[in-house]
């Protein structure tokens, strides 16, 4: 049987700021039901290529693809219609919103007739259905009416993590979810990206905390300088040869 497609992929991608090389010829590749961890120092490249996959950054060179097919993303809009959602790090939560608000921030659902014309929404139908994604992205949330101000950081991120998951139907690329949280709030985190492998989604996982990276992935890909110096089965490291590869420590050769 022949090797499975990937259902998203970098392929040989490049960028630079002027002189400054941020990717070259980077490769990534990602298939359902995968969760893979990109790890690198900072200034790696991780954050240009996170920006290339989710369509708000052009490659100078390279291919994306998707399902095998060859994509052009003009903006991240276009990446989110095609099924890639993105995390960032701040979370890009609005405080002042209910937890059903941001769940459908950007996506509201207006009530049926003259009243959905002149804007008024559905709010009792997104209550329901955000409780109801929560829910299957493994987050119990009684209060999908509060406004997020009211959580504690760990609540918001699993809301920002659960609206994420909700809405991809390929791919989901989470930056550092973990940052600044818990032991307990991490560990639902992590329990949120199991999840989403179970529904068949592929999950990119950016992260500096290698504990996190070997508990929670299938496959490590390590940036350094911009080029790809491995990738392998999370198995076949430990944290300490880990940190080694990605320092240069221990060095391997570019793919």
């Amino acid at each position: 049987m022949g090797e499975r497609t990937p259902v998203y992929e970098a392929r040989n991608v490049s960028k630079s700021y002027g002189s400054v090389v941020a990717l070259e010829n980077a490769s990534l590749s990602l298939h359902a039901g995968e969760v893979i961890g990109l790890v690198g120092d900072n200034g790696a490249g991780k954050s240009t290529l996170v920006k290339i996959l989710s369509g708000a950054l052009a490659p100078d060179d390279g291919t994306i693809l998707m399902d095998g097919s060859e994509h052009s993303w003009k903006s991240p809009r276009d990446a989110l219609e095609s099924g890639v959602e993105t995390l960032y790090q701040d979370a890009g939560l609005c405080p002042d919103l209910t937890v059903s608000g941001n769940v459908f921030l950007g996506r509201e659902i207006r009530r049926p007739g003259v009243l959905g014309k002149l804007g008024f929404l559905d709010k009792q139908a997104m209550e329901r259905e955000a409780a109801a994604s929560l829910d299957r992205a493994g987050i119990g949330f009684a209060g999908v009416r509060r406004t997020v101000d009211q959580f504690s950081g760990g609540q918001r991120q699993a809301v920002a993590i659960g609206r994420a998951v909700a809405w991809a139907r390929k791919v989901v690329i989470l930056d550092e979810p973990t940052n600044h949280l818990g032991a307990r709030q991490a560990g639902e985190v992590l329990n949120v990206m199991r999840r989403a492998k179970e529904q068949g989604l592929g999950v990119i996982f950016i992260s500096h905390t290698l504990p996190h990276v070997l508990e929670a992935t299938d496959r490590v890909v390590v940036l350094r300088l911009g080029r790809v110096v491995a990738d392998r089965p999370t198995s076949s490291f430990t944290p300490d040869s880990l940190l080694k590869v990605i320092t240069g420590l221990a060095e391997e050769a570019p793919l």
